[in-house]
């Protein structure tokens, strides 16, 4: 990851932050578990690793399943998952404010 997103500014960059950074980032789209992990740039063991916390607060669910392959979006609809929604939402309204604010004082 060249630039850290806003979240995991503020939460590290643990894998556990990055898996459910890229699920946040494309929001609406499906992945495998190995999709998941190239896509959070971390490995499938650790992927592996936080899996079950991740399924058992509902922040994924499958949305299909071919053979033994299944794939998976962020749950929206789950409480757990609106509070990151919102946090991330509250990190780039602070961004863009402090942005503004930048901006108006090199116009001075």
């Amino acid at each position: 990851m060249e630039d850290k997103s806003l979240l995991l500014g503020l939460t590290g960059d643990l894998p556990l932050f990055r898996i459910v950074d890229f699920l946040l980032d494309n929001k609406g789209m499906d992945f495998s578990k190995t999709d998941i992990a190239k896509g959070a740039e971390i490995s499938r063991a650790s992927l592996f690793n936080y899996w079950a916390e991740i399924e058992k607060h509902g922040i994924v669910k499958t949305t299909r399943s071919f053979g033994k392959t299944k794939l998976y979006t962020l749950n929206s609809k789950n409480p757990v998952t609106q509070k990151i929604i919102e946090l991330e939402k509250t990190l780039i309204a602070e961004a863009l404010e402090k942005a503004n604010k930048k901006e108006i004082v090199v116009a001075h």
